[in-house]
């Protein structure tokens, strides 16, 4: 048994699929992606962390489902189009604990979230200043450069 269709019908198929596939292509723009180099504040190592805490534009939700932890190391963070500053910590030790963050390490406020432009990072790279040594590195577009140390005994509240 032959099933035949009408030209029109085929045409009317073939439309919808070119509609479906230009929605996905076009879909693909509505993102950002930024690569994450995390490195140790004193000797300038990668780190590899266990997780990454990215939030976006002041808001509170943690997204980490935005990000891709590949087997090497890499980072990569792929965010919405409408988002315009990102805050990223890391944690470690299959727990929530988090890397302090040295672009904060010598404030008395060491939990307090930095705002970095996505442009910013996108057109020219970013690197996060080291309150933990002295370093010299270079980011290339797209790429956020952040320095973290462990928590030490001083870190955590007196109560």
């Amino acid at each position: 048994m032959k099933i035949y269709l009408p030209a029109r019908t085929l045409s009317c198929a073939a439309w919808m699929f070119a509609a479906m596939a230009l929605s996905f292509s076009v879909h693909g723009q509505d993102v950002k992606t930024i690569h994450i180099r995390l490195l140790d504040g004193k000797t300038g190592q990668p780190v590899k962390a266990d997780n990454f805490l990215v939030r976006v534009d002041h808001h509170e939700t943690v997204h980490n489902e935005w990000v891709k932890i590949g087997d090497d190391g890499s980072v990569m963070v792929t965010l919405p189009d409408d988002a315009k500053e990102i805050a990223v910590k890391a944690t470690y030790d299959m727990s929530m604990d988090t890397y302090i963050n040295c672009e904060t390490a010598k404030e008395s406020d060491k939990e307090r979230d930095t705002w970095y432009p996505i442009a910013d990072i996108l057109k020219t790279g970013v690197i996060a200043p080291n309150e933990c040594s002295k370093t010299n590195y270079s980011a290339k577009p797209g790429e956020f450069v952040f320095f973290v140390r462990k928590r030490g005994w001083r870190d955590f509240p007196n109560d």
